[in-house]
């Protein structure tokens, strides 16, 4: 027995010395470079392919089954002088025997000067789609079974699934690859160049240090990207487990939409993607772009059909005006400050077609937000708010007037600044104002036209104070909507200065010329704080209430004024006509018919009444009033006239009409007396509109008329007195009708 395992193994000995030996002879005396040209063939007639082989080829067998390639390419057989990827050298060898137990333990692999080109023709075709594809024929009739392809399998002949291979390799190095994309229908190129991997012992169920860098870049735009990533790569075959754990991604981004400025960027944390599971996740997410810092968590479910994305975002306080300059981008201009202090927390909801961030505290400068902001379709752009503010500034961000807007402003300010004193100085007893007929809006564009036609909105906004031209609005609340170039304000509404307003409307961008429709409604709102908020001198004091109902056409100021009609009426309570003279001016006309003269020095005086009302009919941006109706203690005022909407002035004429108070008058040339009740004192008011009553001027035209009828009523007394009852009524009715014409 002893003999026979003696002999046993001697025989075995000896198999593995002539196993070594024929190694040794065949990696000794056969040089694969003999056979290119046989094995060119092979890979044609198995594996489709067209192989180049310009240089040496080293191999080994055993107890390692190496390879080394130098200077190959590989084409399609569809174009086989165009090959897709070449290098300049491929390394890489494979422990023999434990093949043989379905385990692939290879060394060191090394891939140097690998050059991948990926190409998508006109008509949409792509070069890798020919990868191991025989070429058709290009005779007719049935083709023959290509060389080398595998007969079908009979139902006996299909085998279970084998067990997964197990792969261990030592470590992978890849130097200066490159890849190239390029599509010829759009021109869009996309490249990674300089590419360095290099990894530590890479085994199933256990981390493998990885190390990758590469530039990336585009040319639509012109971009380029440095990148560097690190991490420990983790895969668990059998689970269908992939983790990338303390993942580090780091680079820098420059190109045409940075314009000439570079941005920094960084991203950490720990990467999963379970197949099984149809789960991916990102947790422990830190980012940022230059001033930017960002915390979160990412999960994916349903990969295997629609993914749904779930997680959280955290945006720490940061400058978003010099972040967006950082990255060569510009914000509409603003006040100085503004988006200083930016920072957003919230729960986030997805698909690869939508968007929501939801439980949102975002905080902008001193306004901080609530509530929920969703994109609903990406291609749509179908955007969908609901947010509630505490106070919120729109002046702050709002684009200032144009140069041409705050030169119309001033040659209007000082041309009403010059009436204005002329009016003040003169007491009324200046010539009439001039109508003003100098335009008072502007002509530039005031509606993006082609961003709201695709607008998709749906907003519900909310705010403590909001403060809109200068308004400090209270409880403010807006509704609105738009969807095909047709935008509905659903309704604005708040609370200001103690009253209330409330609109609503539409503006139709589907046609050429944008129409505005719009309807409103104020509830006793000081009339004076609006305009002092405006930067206007105030003509008049007093609680507002207005309705209306306004059309307009256009894309300015300008042409929404110029076409301007509709309705609207209003009553001012309890208010001031601020430096009226409408004591003045009754006291002059008085003065006249008493043949006196004024002893006192004129003076501006504050004119309250109880009530000022009226209705308004426009017509392309001139409003007529023929019922405005002024009730003053002891008198009442008549207007009738219009107001012109395109260059802000005024043109009525006005009626005093004396109830009966006889109080004393501030001169004693005007005192009222009896024989002045009751009688319509004319006045004529013109001019800028912010002058109000102190455009007003006593109508010489029309003062004869009433001369006319004192005058008659004088003489009417007189026959009554002198006649009594010695002629008929009849005669003395046409004697006083004599007299008075």
């Amino acid at each position: 027995m002893k003999a026979f395992g003696k002999i046993l193994g001697l025989v075995l000995l000896g198999l593995l010395l002539i196993i070594v030996a024929l190694g040794f002879a065949l990696t000794h005396f056969f040089d694969p470079n003999n056979y290119k040209d046989e094995i060119r063939q092979i890979a044609r007639d198995k594996a489709h392919i067209e192989l180049t082989l310009n240089g040496d080829i080293g191999w080994s067998l055993f107890p390692w089954l190496g390879l080394e390639l130098h200077d190959a390419g590989v084409a399609t057989l569809a174009k086989p002088t165009e090959p897709f990827a070449d290098l300049q050298m491929l390394g890489l060898s494979v422990r023999v025997l434990p093949l043989l137990r379905r385990e692939v333990q290879m060394s060191d692999v090394r891939v140097e000067g690998l050059n991948l080109r990926l190409t998508r023709d006109k008509d949409g075709h792509g070069n890798w789609e020919d990868i191991g594809k025989v070429p058709a024929p290009t005779t007719t009739g049935t083709p023959a079974a290509a060389s080398g392809e595998p007969a079908p399998q009979t139902t006996a002949q299909v085998e279970k699934p084998s067990q997964p291979v197990r792969l261990d390799i030592d470590s992978l190095t890849v130097n200066n690859a490159r890849v190239e994309y390029n599509d010829e229908k759009t021109g869009k190129q996309f490249s990674a160049e300089s590419i360095q991997l290099s990894t530590g012992p890479v085994h199933d169920s256990t981390n493998t240090p990885i190390k990758l860098t590469a530039f990336l870049g585009t040319n639509q735009p012109v971009l380029r990207v440095r990148t560097e990533l690190n991490g420990e790569l983790r895969f668990e075959r059998a689970l269908q487990r992939y983790k990338l754990e303390d993942m580090r991604l780091s680079g820098e981004v420059a190109g045409d939409p940075l314009q000439g400025k570079t941005m920094t960027f960084a991203a950490q944390g720990q990467l999963l993607l379970d197949k099984a599971a149809n789960v991916a996740e990102w947790t422990g997410i830190k980012i940022s772009a230059n001033q930017l810092r960002a915390l979160g968590e990412l999960k994916v479910n349903d990969l295997d059909k629609t993914p749904q994305i779930s997680g959280g975002l955290s945006i720490a306080q940061f400058d978003l005006a010099k972040f967006v300059d950082s990255i060569g981008q510009t914000l509409p201009a603003m006040a100085e400050g503004s988006l200083s202090k930016v920072e957003l927390v919230s729960r986030l909801a997805g698909t690869p077609t939508s968007l929501v961030l939801d439980e949102i505290n975002l905080k902008v400068d001193d306004s901080t937000f609530s509530g929920r902001i969703a994109v609903e379709d990406f291609a749509k752009q179908s955007l969908r708010a609901v947010l509630k503010a505490d106070t919120f500034n729109v002046d702050r961000y709002m684009r200032p007037k144009s140069a041409e807007a705050n030169s119309a402003t001033q040659v209007r300010q000082a041309e009403v600044a010059s009436t204005e004193a002329d009016a003040l100085a003169g007491a009324g007893s200046t010539p009439l104002p001039q109508a003003p007929t100098k335009d008072a809006w502007s002509n530039e564009r005031l509606l993006p036209v082609e961003r709201l036609s695709k607008l998709d909105v749906d907003a519900d906004l909310t705010f403590g104070q909001l403060t809109l031209e200068k308004l400090p609005i209270q409880n403010a609340a807006l509704k609105a909507n738009g969807q095909g170039g047709l935008l509905t304000l659903t309704n604005l509404r708040g609370d200001l200065y103690g009253g209330n307003f409330e609109a609503t409307g539409t503006l139709d961008v589907r046609q050429q010329v944008p129409a505005l429709n719009l309807q409103t409604k104020i509830n006793r709102v000081p009339v004076e704080k609006i305009l002092e908020s405006q930067g206007k001198n105030p003509p008049v004091k007093g609680l507002v209430t207005l309705n209306s109902n306004l059309t307009g056409n256009g894309n300015s100021q300008k042409a929404l004024i110029e076409t301007l009609n509709g309705n609207a009426g209003f009553v001012i309570n309890n208010g001031v006509l601020l430096n009226a003279n409408l004591e003045q001016q009754l006291c002059k006309g008085i003065a006249t018919l008493n043949r006196k003269t004024l002893s006192g020095e004129p003076r501006g005086k504050d004119t309250p009444f109880q009530e000022l009302k009226g209705n308004l009919t426009l017509r392309n941006g001139v409003a007529s009033n023929p019922d405005l109706k002024v009730r003053i203690p002891g008198m009442t005022v008549k207007g009738d006239g219009d107001v012109d909407l395109r260059v802000l002035g005024m043109d009525y004429r006005v009626g005093i009409i004396v109830e009966g108070d006889t109080s004393a008058m501030p001169d004693p040339a005007c005192q009222v007396g009896d024989k002045f009740v009751g009688i319509e004192w004319p006045l004529r008011c013109r001019g800028p509109l912010e002058l109000g009553a102190k455009a007003c001027r006593l109508d010489n035209e029309r003062m004869g008329q009433v001369a006319s009828k004192l005058a008659g009523d004088k003489i009417s007394e007189k026959i009554d007195e002198k006649l009594g009852d010695k002629v008929s009524p009849e005669l003395k009715d046409a004697l006083k009708g004599l007299f008075k014409r």
